[in-house]
């Protein structure tokens, strides 16, 4: 009979050959390796939290894959704010929408009296900006917000949303006409500009209406 040491060593060769390694070789990529040793570490991590639970790989992987959904949704709902709280601050230009100390002494009725005049002559940009400052300065006497020269549209904005967010909306959407009619020359027509007058005294209530009514 052959010797067994040498039966077991030719044995041992023959294993060794490459068509018999193959299938010990681990022939996963990195991404599947990162992936295997993440779900590992979860179950673990289930394991440690859940004390007497042993979750199965099914009900771990499920969870996982769940909850990696729910951290990519919430850095892509953040990234999309982000972005658009840019926009919108490139939109409200570092520019003060007072520009003197007399234009913030003029009254709400006083402001609504000359984009009226402004109306007649059919500077539709002029009378926005009038438009806007009556709500500007309203808002600072409803105490809203407080209006100072130095201030910028983004300034009062910011102010606004920390207290409302829905008047901070509507005030964003008259801030950034305002730039665009004010400082962007960009003409305003008079379709326009009476839909901007209506949103503008929404927001005036009575103050505005008589404004109007005294002109």
């Amino acid at each position: 009979m052959e010797n067994p040491a040498k039966a077991k060593e030719g044995l041992q060769d023959i294993l060794n050959q490459r068509e018999y390694q193959i299938y010990y070789e681990d022939n996963r990529n990195f991404l599947e390796v990162w992936w295997d040793n993440i779900k590992a570490w979860f179950r673990e991590l289930l394991s440690e939290w859940l004390s007497g639970f042993e979750p199965s790989n099914g009900f771990a992987d499920t969870l996982l894959v769940i909850l990696i959904g729910v951290v990519i949704l919430l850095a892509l709902l953040g990234v999309f704010l982000g972005m658009r709280l840019v926009r919108r601050k490139r939109a409200l230009q570092d520019h003060q929408p007072f520009q003197s100390m007399n234009e913030m002494e003029w009254s709400v009725e006083r402001h609504l009296k000359e984009a009226e005049k402004q109306e007649r002559t059919r500077d539709y940009s002029l009378a926005t900006r009038h438009q806007f400052l009556a709500v500007l300065l309203y808002f600072h006497e409803q105490e809203w917000l407080q209006a100072h020269v130095w201030k910028t549209n983004w300034d009062y904005f910011a102010e606004l949303q920390r207290k409302d967010k829905q008047r901070a909306e509507a005030f964003y959407e008259l801030a950034r006409i305002f730039d665009e009619a004010v400082y962007g020359k960009r003409p305003i027509a008079e379709k326009e500009y009476h839909n901007y007058q209506e949103k503008a005294l929404k927001w005036l209530h009575e103050t505005g209406e008589k404004g109007i009514q005294e002109n």
